[in-house]
């Protein structure tokens, strides 16, 4: 017989994944990225109402989590562009899945 699936016996790994996609701005910041790679302000262009502090901090939590990296470009002029990894598409696969939800029910 199955248990059934309550808050509270949640596997430690999906309740972190609830933890860490539940912040302000961190599934928008990954929906931007995840047809091309962009740098910090065509970001802040996609999610105007983020700050710039705020994209920073979310960036760096999504670079350590592994899902965004930075690269920087050594052309002149010198530039820095972020992108999903393998790992970051992934997660903006499922979280489409949630989008598509949302454009039906919100």
């Amino acid at each position: 017989m199955s248990e059934e699936k309550t808050p509270r016996n949640l596997s430690e790994k999906v309740e972190k994944l609830y933890q860490f996609i539940s912040k302000k701005w961190t599934g928008l910041i990954i929906h931007a990225l995840m047809d091309e790679p962009k740098r910090f302000s065509e970001i802040h262009s996609f999610i105007p109402d983020l700050s710039k502090r705020m994209l920073n901090e979310r960036i760096k939590d999504l670079e350590h989590h592994g899902i965004v990296i930075r690269n920087v470009i050594t052309e002149r002029p010198i530039r820095t562009e972020y992108s999903l990894t393998k790992k970051g598409h992934e997660l903006g696969k499922a979280l489409d899945v949630v989008e598509l939800w949302a454009k039906k029910w919100m």
